[in-house]
């Protein structure tokens, strides 16, 4: 019997395929709603270390849809544009400005090309000019912008191979780049449609096991492996900043390069093949070799075979040397990890990891330095004597941080925090670092002492600080703790230890987020260094805070509640409510208890939430808690969908305890996972008048190697995965759903028929559902024009759905 309903859904949906459609064109939103979406978006602001200047850039709001409508091939988890030779992904910069930091007048960059598209800003080493890349209509260039003229000039043509990222490297020496250039022989792209197939696909397992996620945009035939070669593979050449090209390396299908901190050398990384139809192309077998200045061969440093194989859980990782890259604090050392329990995490060994250092030119063998009871996670590489090191083991949450003597690994590891990663109350925050004399951070160090910036979350809300490490005592000095409860201040970076200046970004709910310097030797004193204005001024005095309340089992959740602007908190005007959430997976009640919440959070307004409601008369209760917890052996999914309901529950419970809301006029959304959240919802419970559900996966048995935090396959778990499985259930659910996808999406898991074949199931049996494809369209959605039709398909549902109920 338990395949009897899949079955009868696959019959229903074979017996309707012509559905009725809906002639529509674009949709723009009520004026209430488009007031808010229709604005002007800020600069990002980019400054040098040295706090002297600042790189402003300029994007459009939104993207259009002949942004979008692009030629595009999608081949191994890459989607690229052939005829550019770049992702066609990429958001691009309009417009550069440079300010002085403590001047307020922005300098427009002269030079810029017409209609500037620009990606890949890269600063020099001494941040005295930047390397950028101008996609024209036939090709990338690469250009140079001096920061003290302000003037930008162009390097190269349309020969910039961006394919595989960014295409561009600073040697050390301020006035070479390495760049990947097209080859001058790049094979013609094979037309699929025009190439006749030479035989079939044939595909072979030799019975190992693995676990692989489900990818997207995988290659598919031997025509896909021609063109993905063709497109990725680039000559490597140096180009000085006169714009003077030199040929350095022929061509190969180079994924990464790495100049050493000294500048003698650099470690590229190609990809080779045999290629692979089941994994994407990082996985494909790459080899790395290091070579001097000049292109000559010094090593090959490490090779990795095809990683189609791999032991199941996320503490499991490949076999051989991986996360390999030059120390930081030395001029020419390669560090690297090793699994020691062959990166199968169920083995049962002492120590997961050993982590070796390699001195250039590599004549001496590797040195272990130490091993990790844990995965090695990273290292904040210090001087000869300091190091951080961090291990993890996501099964437990684990998270320890270690220090270490690079000089004398025979004194150990020596633990100076051992934590639960969930545990955001004890967090004791991140060390300081600093470019050193290769311009490379390093841990920053003041006579013994280090310095950790922390988000300061605690039970009675969020006070960020700056606390004094001593390396030889372990003993922990407080310097700074912002004490607002009216704004929210986040500390970025340490400026000058001995002076005490700190780069900070202070905003409120009203109040647009600006950075500013802070003296911390004088009381404190703010200097202003952006001044961006609030451009949502319709909602600046809406209600806003964090409600606290409890689950029925006594786990502590939190959500940031909204009312509309002059909403007579005495009166209590019933009114309906709009909750949006996404569910996250927890290993103990304590840390699934905890908010990271702040109602001085400056409020903006996006089409990932509901906010906008709140100017159409809605309650919205924003980012509401939705943990999933499994302690011990029990895992979170193993009561997922009970969880799920009494965290929705709660949540409806708290606000109409408030006196706010008519209970009857309930609804909920999400995306992603949180639309397979909406989905259960509606299936299993009356809590809620109307659902909307985006970009989500609905029939688990199509991510049958686990999803989002789930490790276990379906063979494992079949109850788990059938019953989470919405379209598993789609009889039960009768509540009216609006169903959205990108018809493009590009997410692991989230494929576009995940939406089309439930609402097919939906529409079977009789919901009351209603299903937008929004055209061409990823994962998460980005063109004006989808944009803004979306808010109009909401806007319109819930007035139907909500308050018209």
């Amino acid at each position: 019997m338990k395949n009897f309903i899949p079955l009868i859904m696959l019959f229903l949906a074979l017996q309707f395929p012509g559905l009725a459609q809906e002639n529509i064109t674009y949709q723009k939103p009520s004026a209430e709603i488009l007031a808010l979406a229709e604005y002007e978006r800020t600069p990002s602001v980019n400054m040098d270390t040295k706090k002297e200047f600042m790189l402003l850039s300029y994007r459009n709001t939104y993207k259009s849809l002949i942004d979008l409508n692009q030629e595009e091939m999608r081949l191994a988890g890459l989607r690229i544009n052939p005829i550019t030779n770049i992702s066609s992904n990429v958001t691009y910069i309009n417009n550069l400005k440079i300010r002085k930091i403590l001047a307020q007048d922005e300098i427009q960059v002269v030079g810029l090309p017409q209609n500037p598209r620009i990606s890949n800003v890269s600063w020099s080493p001494n941040e005295k000019k930047i390397a950028f890349t101008h996609t024209t209509e036939k090709g990338v260039e690469l250009w140079l912008l001096d920061i003290v003229t302000a003037q930008a000039t162009k390097l190269t043509d349309g020969v910039i191979n961006a394919n595989l990222g960014n295409p561009v490297k600073w040697f050390n020496d301020n006035e070479t780049l390495l760049v990947r250039f097209l080859p001058k022989n790049k094979p013609v792209l094979i037309d699929q449609k025009k190439d006749l197939p030479k035989g079939p696909i044939v595909s072979t397992s030799t019975g190992a096991k693995s676990q692989n996620a489900t990818f997207q945009d995988l290659l598919k035939n031997k025509t896909d492996e021609q063109n993905f070669e063709s497109l990725v593979t680039s000559e490597l050449y140096k180009v000085t900043i006169a714009g003077k090209a030199e040929l350095f390396k022929s061509a190969a299908m180079y994924a990464g390069e790495s100049i050493s901190p000294d500048g003698s050398y650099v470690m590229i990384t190609t990809i080779q093949k045999p290629f692979s139809y089941i994994v994407p192309y990082y996985r494909f077998p790459q080899t790395a070799v290091v070579y001097d200045i000049t292109g000559k061969e010094i090593k090959v440093v490490n090779e990795v075979p095809l990683t189609e194989i791999m032991p199941k859980g996320f503490d499991s990782v490949r076999k051989g040397k991986r996360d390999m890259s030059w120390r930081s604090d030395k001029p020419a050392t390669l560090s690297y990890t090793v699994a020691l329990d062959e990166g199968d995490k169920e083995k049962k060994v002492d120590f997961r990891d050993e982590v070796f250092l390699w001195d250039a030119p590599f004549a001496a063998e590797p040195k272990s330095i130490f091993k990790t009871q844990q995965r090695c996670e990273w290292i904040i590489w210090g001087n000869d004597n300091v190091a951080v090191v961090y291990d993890g083991w996501y099964d437990t949450r684990s998270t320890r941080t270690f220090l270490f003597n690079p000089m004398n690994p025979a004194e150990g590891l020596k633990m100076i925090s051992d934590r639960n990663s969930q545990d955001i109350y004890s967090d004791p925050g991140n060390f300081e670092t600093k470019k050193n004399q290769f311009d490379r951070y390093t841990l920053a160090i003041e006579k013994d002492n280090a310095y950790l910036i922390g988000d300061g979350f605690t039970k009675d809300g969020q006070f960020p600080f700056i606390d004094e490490f001593n390396l030889k005592t372990l003993k922990k000095k407080r310097l700074y703790q912002s004490a607002y409860t009216d704004k929210k201040e986040d500390l970025f970076s340490i400026e000058d230890l001995k002076k005490g200046d700190v780069l900070v970004q202070i905003q409120s709910k009203n109040e647009f987020p600006n950075y500013y310097f802070r003296n911390l030797k004088s009381k404190g004193k703010l200097t202003q260094i952006t001044f961006f204005r609030n451009p949502f001024e319709s909602i600046k005095d809406v209600h806003k805070e964090v409600i606290k309340y409890k689950r029925k089992d006594g786990v502590e959740l939190s959500g940031t509640l909204y009312l509309p602007v002059g909403y007579d908190k005495t009166k209590k005007e019933k009114l309906p409510l709009l909750i949006w959430a996404y569910p996250q997976e927890f290993k103990d009640k304590n840390s699934a208890g905890q908010s990271a919440q702040n109602p001085n959070e400056f409020t903006f307004p996006y089409y990932g939430s509901f906010v906008y409601w709140v100017t159409k008369g809605y309650v919205v209760l924003d980012d509401a808690a939705f943990p999933i917890i499994g302690e011990g052996t029990t895992e979170p999914n193993d009561n997922f969908v009970e969880q799920l309901v009494a965290n929705a529950e709660a949540a409806i419970d708290a606000v109409d305890k408030l006196g706010y809301i008519d209970r009857t006029k309930v609804a909920v959304g999400g995306h992603s996972y949180g639309a397979f959240m909406t989905a259960n919802l509606l299936t299993h419970s009356n809590l809620f008048a109307c659902g909307i559900a985006r970009s989500g996966a609905y029939n688990r048995t199509l991510t049958p190697f686990g999803f989002q935090s789930e490790q276990r396959n379906y063979w494992d778990a079949p109850n788990i995965y059938n019953s989470m499985s919405p379209f598993m259930n789609a009889e039960k659910m009768k509540t009216p759903l609006l169903l959205v996808h990108g018809d493009a999406d590009n997410n692991q898991g989230t494929f576009t028929f995940q939406t089309e074949r439930y609402f097919q199931a939906l529409k079977g049996l009789g919901a009351p559902v209603r299903m937008v494809l929004l055209p061409k369209e990823a994962h998460g959605y980005v063109a004006k024009e989808n944009i803004f039709h979306l808010l109009w398909e909401q806007d319109q549902f819930l007035e139907k759905y909500l308050k018209g109920k």
